[in-house]
Parts: structure tokens; C-alpha cells; sequence
């Protein structure tokens, strides 16, 4: 039961949180659009709370519900800045990120969304059957 609640769970404070931002700001949520905003924006504190609340709730979900996974494998920490990077342009490029897409614009059955979100998740099956 446990493996059907908690993603059950997760799904819905994902809703309640995407829909509560976009009440609030009138802007769909987007961790790339929500990071630019923290860094470029007059109105900063909202989504500064916003990320602050991703790192803490992730954390005290590692800590307090799945302690007992195993961390993931090393990987260099090169490697781990050109793909963050990668990332970064990439979502300038495709104007917008996996969340904003996948979970806002499909919600909203936005056929740019849709398309954006079907070519991340390829290029990242891809990806993953290339580098294991």
C-alpha cells in the first residue's frame, strides 16, 4: 500500500502547490523560470521561499521517509557541471523546463507543452541507454 500512497501523496502537493503559485503570482510554475525570477527579479521573495521549499522538502524526505536508500553512485564533479549547464540552455532554449512543460503545460493541454515534454523524456531514454 505504501508503494501506491506516498507517489499518490507527492502527486498531490505537487497539484495543490503548482495550482496555489499560479493563484498567488498569476505565473505557471517553472523551476527555471522560478529560479530566474529569484535571481532577476524586484519581486524575489516568493519564488526565493519557492526553492528554498524544493531543497527542504526533498530533504527531509531523504531524511525522514526513505533514509533507507542507498545515495547514488559518484559521478565527476566536470561531468556534473557541463550537464548542468546543458540543462540550463537547454531550458532557455526550449522556453521552459520539464516542470513548467510536463506538469503545468500538459495540465493546461498545451500541444507546445506536450511536444517539449515528449522530446525530454526521449532525449533522456537516450541518454541513459547510451551512458549504462
Amino acid at each position: 500500500m505504501e508503494s501506491f500512497t506516498l507517489p499518490l501523496l507527492g502527486g498531490l502537493l505537487i497539484g495543490l502547490t503548482t495550482a496555489a503559485y499560479l493563484l498567488l503570482t498569476g505565473k505557471v510554475v517553472g523551476i527555471s523560470g522560478i529560479l530566474a525570477q529569484a535571481l532577476f527579479s524586484k519581486d524575489r521573495l516568493l519564488p526565493f521561499l519557492f526553492i528554498i521549499g524544493l531543497i527542504l522538502g526533498g530533504s527531509a524526505y531523504g531524511i525522514f521517509v526513505e533514509p533507507s536508500q542507498p545515495f547514488p553512485e559518484m559521478r565527476s564533479p566536470i561531468l556534473l557541471i557541463i550537464s548542468g549547464l546543458l540543462v540550463g540552455y537547454g531550458t532557455r532554449l526550449g522556453s521552459g523546463c520539464t516542470s513548467g512543460h510536463g506538469v503545468c503545460g500538459i495540465s493546461r493541454l498545451s500541444p507546445r507543452s506536450m511536444i517539449a515534454t515528449a522530446i525530454f523524456m526521449t532525449t533522456a531514454i537516450i541518454t541513459v541507454l547510451l551512458t549504462k
